[in-house]
């Protein structure tokens, strides 16, 4: 499409997607040179709002581009949508293609859909290197951490989603959804609506068109923002505690004197990762907690089941079988 003036949604998703490119962009072998990127479209707004910033990023400093349809084939029409999703994309000036991929696995629809999704574009990304730009906002932040709050989730799974996890890059963490569609309307790009983001069954859009509109109604704009810096906290603190949890060593059969001397937040992890090392299939916080009472609250108890394992406590020792 002929190149139009940026209106200020438009530009507002421009810059943060120029600045998400100058903190992660370059090439890792040749810092100089930018790195290709791959952008995951679904022709949603936040993801054609994407490929629009990333067409004026490269505009303003050349880059190889592409961009990849995922199509689910989860509902009637997902060809046209994505074949439509792919010529808006092309009009914004990023070429790319659309690849199909079965859904099955475990874990319900949306998560099965996502690893689909997600080996798709890896795949895609391994071909040269590219980072892979996805098109979550503030919102989906906010949505992620609220509904990790209701299921009592750590600090893991409530600091939400980096900007980086490399290959993945996600520009518009700061971005606001309200932004994205407006500078969709701003470029005439009409965008398609997924059914299941309006689906009152699933709790993610409950909590997007109910528990976080109420929220901001009931205690003032910027909630969202709030939420957001509530993630960017509790995931730094997060990472540290997996680095200091990383340097400790339990070995085969963990000292349960030494495992007892760490704070309770290392320990734990820990544990969860020689649980998963010897074949436990995610051990959930309550199968840990009861690995950790053999440490902590001994007091010659028999062995605990966690998923594919029991783990029992001999001669000051943990033993898996």
């Amino acid at each position: 499409m002929a190149r139009r003036a940026l209106g200020p949604a438009a530009l507002e998703v421009a810059g943060a997607v120029v600045r998400a490119l100058g903190r992660h962009g370059a090439d890792r072998t040749d810092p100089g040179r930018p790195r290709p990127v791959v952008v995951g479209c679904s022709g949603g707004a936040d993801s054609l709002a994407l490929v629009a910033g990333v067409a004026e990023a490269v505009r303003r400093r050349e880059r190889p581009a592409r961009v990849l349809v995922v199509d689910h084939q989860l509902q009637d029409g997902s060809a046209e949508v994505a074949e439509q999703a792919l010529a808006q994309c092309r009009r914004l000036g990023v070429d790319g293609r659309v690849t199909r991929v079965d859904v099955d696995g475990a874990g319900g629809p949306e998560a099965a859909a996502r690893t689909a999704r997600h080996r798709a574009l890896l795949a895609d990304a391994a071909a040269d290197g590219a980072l892979v730009l996805l098109g979550h906002t503030l919102d989906d932040q906010a949505e992620q951490v609220l509904l990790g709050l209701a299921r009592g989730s750590g600090s893991r799974s409530l600091g939400g989603m980096a900007e980086l996890r490399e290959p993945l890059l996600r520009p518009l963490l700061g971005v606001r959804r309200a932004t994205t569609e407006a500078a969709c309307a701003e470029l005439g790009l009409p965008p398609w609506v997924d059914p299941t983001n309006t689906d009152p069954s699933r709790a993610r859009a409950r909590v997007r068109h109910r528990v976080l509109p109420l929220l901001e109604r009931e205690l003032g704009p910027g909630v969202a923002e709030a939420l957001g810096r509530t993630a960017d906290l509790l995931r730094a603190d997060a990472d540290v505690l997996d680095e200091l949890a990383a340097e400790v060593d339990p070995g085969t059969t963990p000292d349960c004197t030494v495992l007892a001397a760490l704070a309770p937040a290392v320990r734990h992890r820990v544990l969860r990762r020689w649980l998963v090392a010897h074949g436990s299939t995610q051990p959930s916080r309550q199968h840990v907690l009861a690995v950790d009472a053999l440490l902590t609250d001994w007091h010659g108890q028999g062995p605990v089941d966690v998923p594919g394992l029991a783990v029992r406590r001999s001669d000051g020792h943990l033993f898996a079988r």
